[in-house]
């Protein structure tokens, strides 16, 4: 990717009235953003299965303001830009149906390809989920499997912890921008990751806050990545509760954590293993069912 081709994608990632499969439409009809760039109202309404919303957000002058500026600071800070057009783009996001059209990374890219296991939970974890959840990563990364999670407090920390301290690879999918670590206590395990050869990723431009929309659209992300999804604790209605639905619907195979039938964070990880999730008492519970 030239400097020119970065300038594009940054500003075609910006727009937020068009979504990744609408934004993939319009990238099987044009080579480049660029060429949306340069089209005027006329022009854009001649594009088949355009409105008027879409064309508007299109020539949006906010989204084309500071380009140059979000370009230095990815320069400054190592972040880059993948494209879904480019080979290093994840082959394992290119299955999935509202695959994002631009990644943003910082970190070693060579862990997309890597077997993964994807390990979350609850926030409000218990000490024996936090437990468990840096367990089960540090076993499963000295055996070179790719821990991924979220870099959210609880589960999502414990289990990049428990890959860091083994030595072994994680890669982090953030709801927000580079720039800003959410929540900000995890922003030292963020550089440590990136330190100990790690990766963190999201499909948001610098400057997005944490909106809490953005979460359960990354675990989507999460989930593409690997080859299991593994619930340590999870509440009646929690978040991970949503990438195990994406890991059904991405041909996943789920994992939990059995718990406490009186502890509020054993309700979701219980009715998992009700609906046929595969039960974890150890790690090779996890190795036996993907890699055997």
């Amino acid at each position: 990717m030239n400097k020119n081709d970065k300038k594009f994608w940054i500003w075609f990632s910006r727009i937020q009235g068009i979504n990744c499969i609408q934004k993939e439409k319009l990238l099987k009809q044009f080579e480049s953003p660029c060429e949306l760039w340069n089209m005027n109202k006329t022009d854009l309404r001649k594009i088949e299965k355009i409105n008027e919303n879409n064309i508007n957000e299109i020539l949006n002058e906010k989204y084309r303001k500071d380009l140059e500026k979000y370009e230095e600071y990815m320069n400054r800070n190592n972040i880059q830009i993948i494209t879904i057009l480019d080979n290093e783009y994840p082959k394992k996001l290119r299955n999935i149906y509202d695959k994002p059209i631009v990644l943003y990374a910082k970190g070693n890219l060579d862990l997309m390809k890597q077997n993964g296991i994807a390990i979350v939970g609850c926030r409000n974890c218990s000490t024996y989920g936090k437990s468990i959840a840096k367990k089960l990563a540090y076993n499963l990364a000295k055996q070179n499997k790719c821990i991924i999670s979220g870099l959210a407090r609880g589960i999502d920390k414990y289990s990049h912890i428990g890959a860091v301290e083994a030595k072994g690879n994680t890669i982090a999918v953030i709801g927000n921008g580079l720039n800003n670590i959410y929540p900000y206590e995890n922003k030292e395990l963020s550089e440590r990751i990136v330190k100990n050869n790690g990766l963190i990723i999201t499909e948001y431009i610098i400057g997005t806050p944490p909106n809490r929309f953005n979460f359960p659209a990354r675990n989507r992300i999460i989930s593409a990545l690997s080859d299991a999804i593994v619930v340590v604790e999870a509440t009646e209605k929690s978040g991970s509760l949503i990438t195990a639905d994406f890991g059904l619907e991405h041909g996943k195979e789920i994992f939990a954590v059995p718990g406490n039938i009186d502890n509020a964070n054993s309700i979701g990880t219980n009715n998992l293993i009700k609906q046929g999730a595969n039960i974890v008492t150890n790690f090779k519970d996890i190795l036996n069912v993907c890699y055997s």
